[in-house]
């Protein structure tokens, strides 16, 4: 599986992550408000994030998500730990989604590009999530995910982070809410939404 490819969409551009990156994902990230449930907040803080930048290049499967009508970087997210398990299995994750976007249609059409992406060549996508990122469990469980029973534990500077462990199978993923159907159905509510308004 490609865990680089450049996808696209009619608002996104999502392609691999560089090193002349840094500064335009640290114009979002470095918001403290970004991070407040995760468990490693002081990634908001220039060394902390620096750290996790270097890593994301490091990994080799992070991405950038361009937003087409401003050309502003307004996402980053990455394929980690593909296994060959089964029909394969890969994780989505190290998410950050600028707040400008929370709760709108960003983080769904950057999860809608990737999961079709990744179907193509996996049956199963994992997310690990702090336990008390609210949020990020809440933004998974609106696209299709659904939360296991096994628990990863992370090791971040000496302490131990518990990460809860959800899954989406490519079955679920074709009848669920990022699905074509499923898409353009919110998509077109949305619109109404905003035309009544």
């Amino acid at each position: 599986m490609d865990r680089q490819p450049t996808l696209e969409s009619e608002r996104l551009l999502v392609r691999p992550l560089r090193q002349d990156d840094r500064e335009a994902l640290y114009a979002f990230v470095g918001d403290s408000l970004l991070w407040q449930q995760h468990p490693v907040p002081e990634r908001a803080e220039r060394v902390h994030f620096d750290d996790w930048f270097d890593g994301l290049l490091g990994h080799g499967g992070a991405m950038v998500a361009i937003e087409r009508a401003s050309g502003t970087a307004i996402a980053t997210s990455s394929f980690l730990n593909h296994r060959t398990e089964g029909e394969g299995v890969i994780e989505v994750g190290s998410t950050a989604v600028a707040r400008s976007h929370w709760g709108g249609w960003a983080n769904r059409e950057l999860k809608r590009l990737m999961l079709s992406h990744a179907f193509a060549s996996v049956g199963c996508v994992e997310f690990l999530i702090g336990e008390h990122n609210m949020r990020s469990r809440r933004a998974v469980e609106k696209i299709g995910g659904v939360l296991t029973d096994r628990i990863h534990i992370a090791e971040y500077r000496g302490r131990e982070i518990p990460h809860l462990i959800y899954e989406l199978t490519r079955a679920d993923f074709a009848k669920g809410p990022l699905s074509r159907a499923g898409f353009a159905s919110s998509a077109n509510s949305a619109r109404g939404r905003r035309s009544r308004g």
